[in-house]
């Protein structure tokens, strides 16, 4: 530890993400990423954009892209926000309206990012578990709390909480901000933006980086309240008043308008992520049900998850293993296209 750092920052554990190896020899299907590319529309919206305009300042409001995710979801573009990727969104999340008195609550499987905020931001919080078919139960969350924040579906687990459960925890926690994470409800999942004009404490956030393919260019978006979404504003005008960039905001805006490219993209991987499931099954692996672009897989009776994810590297396929109770007897897998997806299984079968 260096003697310059604060208090603060010694007392960090930060989020790990997967491996992103710097040469393309592995199969990836360990990050979530989407295996198809980005909208054409939204590529060369971009292109164009790379021009002499980039030496001036982008929108800091970024209201062509708000506008098209209110167009999409048939909202006012005021319930929106937008952040560079979904952390950031999260992030300024945490501070503008999750930081309260009272613990926030988070399920004690989810994402690995929030207790990491929480530490950095100072975050009181309880871990709520999940039940024994790893679902989130609502009667879990009918506790004193400052705040509530969960993933829809949930990572890396990819179950679902149906929309009347998710309004279940927004009616039994009216005084609290209830976060959805969404950042995978695009591939199966009921978005629970149609419930933003019944609870003026619900925010939801999602992400283009998944079912849109621009994780690499990092945008992300929240729905809410307006007076949820102008505290998200404050936060941000006070830490990056231009988040996004002149290039991102118009490939971001292309992607949310290209309604038809988005849908066979995620009609695609919902059906390789079924027949991936069933080709799992068939192996002896118990698969829980995802409405996600990954799976999480438990092998077969004797068989090492760890063991597994080793073997698999060595093979060139890169899947995700995690070392933590509960769930280090399982693998999480990034649905791939269907020839990648053939590869692992035919890898599986030879280990």
């Amino acid at each position: 530890m260096s003697q310059f750092w604060s208090q603060r920052v010694q007392e960090l554990d930060p989020y790990v993400p997967g491996e992103q190896p710097k040469n393309q020899q592995f199969i990836k299907l360990n990050t979530n990423e989407n295996p198809y590319p980005a909208s054409p529309k939204a590529l060369e919206a971009m292109q164009q954009a790379v021009s002499g305009s980039l030496r001036l300042y982008p929108d800091p409001n970024a209201d062509q892209l708000k506008q098209s995710i209110a167009d999409f979801y048939d909202i006012d573009k005021a319930c929106v926000f937008v952040g560079n990727g979904s952390d950031e969104v999260l992030a300024h999340a945490f501070v503008a309206l999750l930081k309260q008195d009272k613990p926030l609550l988070y399920p004690d499987i989810s994402y690995s990012f929030y207790p990491v905020y929480c530490k950095l931001f100072g975050i009181d919080s309880i871990q709520v578990p999940l039940n024994d078919s790893f679902e989130i139960d609502p009667r879990g969350y009918q506790q004193d709390n400052g705040a509530i924040i969960f993933p829809n579906p949930n990572a890396p687990t990819g179950m679902v909480l149906p929309l009347d459960a998710v309004e279940q925890i927004l009616q039994s926690n009216p005084t609290s901000v209830v976060l959805v994470d969404e950042a995978y409800v695009d591939f199966g999942g009921d978005t629970a933006v149609s419930l933003i004009d019944r609870y003026p404490n619900l925010l939801v956030v999602q992400t283009l980086s998944k079912s849109r393919s621009l994780a690499g260019i990092r945008v992300g978006f929240a729905i809410g309240n307006a007076e949820l979404i102008e505290g998200l504003e404050r936060v941000k005008n006070s830490f990056n008043s231009y988040p996004l960039g002149r290039v991102e905001q118009l490939g971001a805006s292309y992607a949310m308008q290209d309604r038809e490219y988005f849908e066979s993209c995620c009609n695609q991987i919902i059906a390789t992520r079924e027949s991936s499931t069933k080709a799992l099954e068939a192996l002896g692996f118990d698969v829980l049900p995802s409405k996600a672009n990954f799976i999480f897989a438990k092998p077969p009776q004797g068989q090492s998850a760890e063991a597994i994810y080793l073997a698999l590297r060595e093979k060139g396929i890169l899947v995700r293993y995690f070392k933590v109770a509960r769930i280090s007897d399982y693998l999480r897998i990034s649905i791939g296209t269907n020839e990648e997806m053939q590869q692992l299984i035919d890898s599986l079968k030879t280990i």
